[in-house]
């Protein structure tokens, strides 16, 4: 695509978000006819309709769904870029509002909001300490931190900053009086508490010899929609849980839970940093995703 058809591209884009050639002029600095001119450029060199109009509304039509979506791609890998190799510029400043799974946020979170209050005072923080997956724009989050997971949402940024091992676990009194598996299969005959919500539900699968993967089966007669109270169900000796080393390492240490089947291999559990597709990221938020990644990518 020509340079042009970028610039006029963009401008069809905020024409989109703004749901009117005025606003998504005003957001590029034109005029309602200068934008309306742009699209119409657009449109003329694709050879395709992108928007119907009428006199009160606009709306996309299937050539200009997709290239919309395409367009967030293209944002989303320039974001990318620019938070993997370029410095962030600007003061942050302003509200940060984050939503964090309670168990990460209390346990691994609340550290570094600590470092990152210190070092920029013109920021406020509010955080929605959930396990709940809430709806990024809608809630009006400028970022999301969400464990494992694939990004399925294209007006959504995704950026792995850290990755932990799953281990399976259960307390010393669960296991004297089940016995403990001891293969995967063994796992099906044993209560296996599942994280389950209204839009995700758990199922465990680990990595065999030659590469692939398989899923182990359980009965599942506990599931929760909080990370926190499975590690509170499997001390209780409610049944096997398998959770990131940062929810049970301190119970591991102590001797409240076991690990088991140690040597079964659930992968890495990643930690996405998810905020809304924009051309430009806030300061804020971009200082608080880098600080993330600093302390935790090892």
């Amino acid at each position: 695509m020509l340079r042009t058809n970028l610039n006029e591209m963009l401008i069809f884009m905020a024409v989109v978000d703004g749901a009117s050639f005025v606003a998504g002029g005003q957001a590029m600095g034109l005029t309602r006819s200068a934008a309306g001119k742009a699209v119409a450029r657009l449109e003329d060199s694709l050879g395709v309709r992108l928007l119907n109009r009428t006199t009160r509304t606009l709306s996309l039509t299937d050539e200009g769904r997709a290239l919309y979506d395409q367009g967030l791609e293209i944002l989303a890998a320039v974001d990318n870029a620019q938070s993997s190799i370029g410095q962030p510029t600007g003061v942050p400043r302003g509200l940060l509002r984050l939503t964090v799974p309670d168990a990460f946020g209390r346990k691994v979170l609340l550290p570094l909001l600590k470092k990152y209050l210190q070092a920029w005072p013109e920021v406020q923080v509010e955080v929605s300490f959930t396990d709940r997956m809430a709806d990024i724009v809608e809630d009006g989050f400028d970022l999301a931190i969400r464990i494992g997971g694939a990004n399925t949402d294209r007006q959504l940024v995704s950026r792995v900053v850290a990755r932990y091992q799953a281990l399976l676990c259960a307390s010393p009194e669960y296991l004297a009086e089940h016995s403990a598996p001891r293969d995967m299969d063994a796992l099906a005959h044993h209560d296996c508490l599942y994280f389950s919500s209204r839009t995700r539900k758990q199922s465990w699968r680990f990595r065999e010899a030659d590469g692939t993967w398989a899923k182990a089966y359980g009965r599942s007669r506990l599931r929760l929609d909080s990370g926190e109270a499975l590690r509170d169900a499997a001390v209780s000796g409610l049944g096997i849980a398998l959770l990131p080393d940062f929810v049970v390492a301190e119970d591991l240490a102590a001797g409240r839970l076991v690990q088991v089947l140690p040597g079964l291999d659930a992968g890495d559990v990643e930690i996405l940093a998810m905020y809304p597709s924009k051309r430009f990221l806030e300061p804020r938020v971009r200082r608080f995703i880098d600080l993330m990644v600093d302390e935790l990518a090892g």
